[in-house]
């Protein structure tokens, strides 16, 4: 196995002491594992889309105003 080194910020660290018998290195392998997943998920799904980079843009554009806009109506 590889090791790796990874920086946190002092609050995180801080309350990670809090539960000393949690395994951090395993809860954070457990979450690069998950990511990658999606991510390979992703690609799978993305690889067969006909959609350009542009088309996916305008799409995510248009859906976010409609989003905003009933979040103020509401």
């Amino acid at each position: 196995m590889v090791s790796m080194t990874l920086s946190i910020p002092t609050n995180l660290k801080k309350e990670m002491e809090l539960y000393p018998e949690i395994n951090w290195s395993a809860v954070a392998r457990e979450a690069i594992k998950r990511k990658i997943q999606i991510l390979q998920e992703m690609n799978k799904i993305l690889s067969k889309s006909k959609l350009t980079e542009e088309d996916a843009l305008y799409f995510g554009k248009k859906i976010t105003k409609k989003a905003a806009k009933r979040f103020r109506e509401a």
